[in-house]
């Protein structure tokens, strides 16, 4: 290699290198990262959304920003239907912020995410109740909250679920021969669920628990406080 060539491959090494040290990369704040965020979930990419609020979460950039990215990492959760994953961030919100102007969305949202997961009545229970727990929560701890009427309706379906769930496992025990056991189920769900939809049906199922158990009297008491309460119910007929 001559000289000249020598020089002038330095030299166009040396350019190469002063260009490289001039680049300069680009670093996201977590301001950026989380208007980015905002972004994408409102193209309802949910999942990239978190992604990046949970960087500025990691960022420990300010207080007030990291508030945000956690109740929007927990909506991203909610609107991308991973219930399970959205009602625990909710929760995480609520014991961190419980004062925030935003910690009854945050229960309303927790509740409605349990209620999501409720499946069949012959299924497990847990959501049915893990839901209503929060829900009579609600008008305690926000009695003019802007969810209420909303969170009431929830209740009483959760507890009709209830009911229903009861009238189910009842009605096992009386098609399985075992009276005693659907006697004691009727009449809790009596006790538990008063002024609620579904009571003459369950008055009608106890009659014919107590007639097949052999007491005659108790079960024509209970079809006789069936026709008295619910005069128009279609277990009448078939209670008498």
């Amino acid at each position: 290699m001559t000289l000249i060539t020598k020089l002038f491959t330095a030299t166009i090494m040396t350019v190469a290198l002063l260009q490289g040290c001039s680049t300069t990369q680009t670093i996201k704040t977590p301001d950026d990262l989380f208007k980015e965020g905002e972004r994408l979930y409102q193209k309802g990419d949910y999942k990239a959304a978190i992604d990046q609020w949970k960087k500025v979460k990691e960022s420990y950039y300010s207080p007030e920003l990291t508030t945000r990215a956690e109740l929007g990492i927990a909506d991203a959760y909610f609107l991308n239907e991973d219930y399970i994953e959205s009602a625990a961030a909710y929760e995480d919100f609520r014991k961190l912020h419980p004062k925030h102007p935003k910690a009854d969305h945050a229960l309303n949202r927790q509740g409605m995410s349990y209620y999501n997961q409720i499946n069949r009545i012959d299924t497990d229970q847990t959501p049915v109740k893990n839901s209503l727990s929060i829900f009579d929560s609600y008008p305690i701890l926000y009695p003019a909250g802007e969810h209420l009427a909303e969170v009431r309706e929830k209740i009483r379906d959760c507890r009709d679920k209830q009911l229903q769930y009861e009238i189910y496992v009842g009605r096992f025990y009386l098609k399985t021969g075992a009276y005693k056991a659907a006697i004691g189920r009727f009449e809790e769900a009596l006790k538990s669920f008063p002024n609620q939809a579904r009571l003459d049906e369950v008055l009608y199922y106890l009659g014919k628990a107590y007639l097949k158990d052999g007491q005659q009297s108790k079960g024509r008491e209970a079809f006789g406080q069936l026709s008295r309460e619910f005069p128009k119910s279609p277990f009448i007929s078939d209670a008498n």
